[in-house]
Formats: structure tokens, sequence, C-alpha cells
């Protein structure tokens, strides 16, 4: 089989890629190692920046996410009893996030691949880049026992961390830079109303918390845990007593709470591995870069990185121009670390460190109280938080 773009990876960047180039003519097919059941059933965050909510609608893919997604002009912040609300939409000039789960944007893309008879194959297994650094790249894999050989112009890999493109790029060639917190985050989904119509991030002696929202029926609400927790130690109960400790008052009131629908621990880290290109592979999202997800931006940073490929790829086909190629990884990096300083200092702000001292707790309750105090200190925050421009 051959094509022009060979995409590792059936999650929303491969995905995402594979649907733009569509759209320009440019040919790819989808290599996905799990099954499409699998890959839907993965729980993962739901906050769009401004940017990729955009892009998916230039894409075709927004009118679901229009029409079910809610658009929120701020959140809070709770901090020694008090909330505050981030105006996001008044400090960055109208500029919103949308709520809209990963798993809906990742469904809307795999009908959409469909409809317009995108190859996606899934249960690709053993799959394995070849030749990244000659004209000619392939791809081989398995599919139920049978050997394949996908033969292309260029691979893209969007197999997230655990992935095999990343490990194609030689160790010697590679630099990665990584940063793992103590602790990590006790999610809970449940089928009870939000405790708010926006996201409450609260900052607490106990450790941080977080209110999220799937819809106005299902909520996601997260504890700050010790990174060796196990999840079976955790009761609905024991969750539910433990998030209203952390909240404010009046908010742990108005708390409804419900039997668990899902409950798991998710470690944080930082991580980036430089650069995103290697001969004929390019990464993006996941199998490039982790980032903790206090300022929600992992499916954020993915889709900038695709913004990026994307346009690359269609200056190539379309103009004979590889300029926009051989930038990719310098220009997507320079956005990936402003990603990573936000994502780090949100998590320092709001999270308790077990190894802080007396010190370091008074500098964070001093940065929060400036927060409060300050609209500058606002707006960057905001600016951030909606998106920076690609």
């Amino acid at each position: 089989m051959k094509t022009q773009v060979g995409i590792i990876g059936g999650g929303p960047s491969g995905l995402l890629l594979s649907q733009i180039l569509h759209l320009k003519g440019i040919q790819s097919v989808v290599l996905e190692q799990k099954s499409r059941d699998y890959v839907l059933g993965r729980i993962r965050a739901g906050v769009l920046e401004q940017g990729l909510a955009d892009m998916l609608r230039s894409a075709g893919v927004g009118d679901r996410m229009d029409r079910e997604g809610h658009l929120h002009g701020g959140f809070d912040i709770a901090h020694e009893g008090q909330r505050m609300r981030i105006d996001l939409s008044g400090l960055t000039g109208g500029k919103s996030v949308m709520v809209y789960g990963q798993t809906e944007v990742t469904l809307d893309l795999y009908n959409a691949r469909d409809e317009m008879g995108g190859i996606v194959v899934d249960n690709a297994q053993n799959v394995m880049p070849h030749n990244l650094k000659a004209g000619t790249p392939y791809v081989t894999y398995e599919k139920e026992g049978v050997s394949h050989r996908l033969e292309c112009d260029f691979i893209a890999g969007c197999d997230g961390f655990h992935g095999v493109s990343r490990q194609s790029i030689p160790e010697t060639v590679r630099q990665e830079y990584e940063k793992v917190y103590p602790f990590g985050w006790l999610g809970v989904l449940s089928e009870t109303p939000p405790v708010s119509d926006e996201l409450i991030y609260n900052h607490s002696d106990r450790g941080f918390a977080l209110c999220s929202m799937r819809n106005k029926s299902l909520s996601r609400y997260y504890v700050q845990c010790d990174i060796d927790e196990d999840v079976e130690n955790w009761s609905d109960d024991r969750f539910w007593e433990e998030l209203k400790s952390r909240l404010p008052t009046e908010t742990a009131a108005q708390l409804i709470t419900g039997p668990s629908i899902e409950k798991s621990i998710a470690p944080l880290r930082s991580f980036v591995s430089e650069p995103l290109r290697y001969g004929r592979l390019f990464l993006a999202g996941d199998a490039g870069h982790i980032v903790p997800p206090t300022g929600a931006k992992g499916l954020n940073l993915a889709a900038s990185d695709i913004y990026y490929l994307s346009e690359a790829f269609i200056q190539y086909y379309t103009e004979q121009n590889e300029t926009r190629l051989n930038e990719y990884s310098q220009t997507a990096l320079k956005r990936i670390w402003k990603a990573m300083r936000f994502s780090w200092w949100m998590t320092t702000l709001l999270h308790r460190f077990p190894e802080n001292s007396d010190f370091d707790a008074r500098i964070q309750k001093a940065e929060l109280d400036y927060l409060f105090n300050s609209e500058v200190a606002r707006k960057a925050l905001a600016e951030n938080y909606v998106g920076l421009p690609y």
C-alpha cells in the first residue's frame, strides 16, 4: 500500500491531521495499535482552547461540539475559603474555552474519516517505521497475523508517550527534558450535576482539588494524592469527604455526590523530547511532549503541533516548498515550551508540595494573593489559558 503521509496513532492528533490533509487533497493512512472501542473508551480531559475549537470547525468536525459543548468565558480559583473568577472573555478580548470531552472529539473525527472514506487501520500490531533518513520511508505492521508494508513520503508520529515513533529517533540525536511531580491526581467521574457552571481550581492546606464537568449531568472531580496511592483504597465516600474538605464551605455544601462510574489515578510529569523531526519522521502530540493536566494543555498542545505540521505538508504538496517542514520542530517547540512554563506555573501555584519549606509555602501564598489582587496577573493567566496564538 502507498500513500503520501503515513500516520502512526489513531488518537485525536493523528485523526485530525488525516482529516485536514484529506480536505486539501493529500492522501494519508492512519495506523492505530488498539481497537476503535478501546480508543473511544479512554477517559480524557475536555477543555479546548479557542484555537482548537476553531480548527475543528475548519476541518468540518465542529457541528456536534457547537451543539453539545459548553462555552466557558471564565473559571474560578479558590484559596483560603474564597473564590475568585478569572474572566477569560473580559481579559482576552472575547476569547473563551469549550468544555467538550476528548473522547467526543475523537468520535467526531472517526465519523468524519469514515464518511470521507479515510483509511484508518485499527488493531495494527508491531508497527515500525523504517528508512527515516532516506527519501523513501515506509512503515511495517501486522494485521490479523498478516504482515503489511505502507510506503509513504513522510511519517507523522502521533502515537503517544509510549509509542514507537519517538523511540525510532536514535538516543544520540534525542535530547529529553523531564520533571516528575511528587503527587498524582485521583479522578472520579459521576453522573451528578456539576457543583458550578464553570471549573473551580482549588488550593488548600490538604492539597489541590479541581471541580470540572463533561455536561450538565456528568461531573469530573479530582483531588491531589500521593504518587504511590492505590485507587482501591479510595471508596466513593472517602473521595467525596476529602473533596469537600478542600473546597470553600459554601461550595462544599452545594456539592451533589453519587456513585462513581470511573475512578483512576494519573501521575503528573512535564516532558519534552527534541528535536521533533528526524529525517522523514515528524513527532506530534504526546509522542514529543507531556504536560501536567493543571493548565489543560495536553490535547491543546497536540493540536498546535498538528496545525504547524499540516500547514507544512500543505505547503510542500501545493507549492513544492519545504520551508515549513524544515522549520516545523523549531516552530512547534517555541509554543511547546511556553505551554510547559504555564502548566508548571499552574501546578506549582495550586498544589501542596511535600518537600516545601515554610518559606516556600509563604511564597505560594503571596503568589495567590497577588493573583487575587492584580488584574495584570489575571490577564496573563487568562491569555495563556485560552491559548497563545499559533
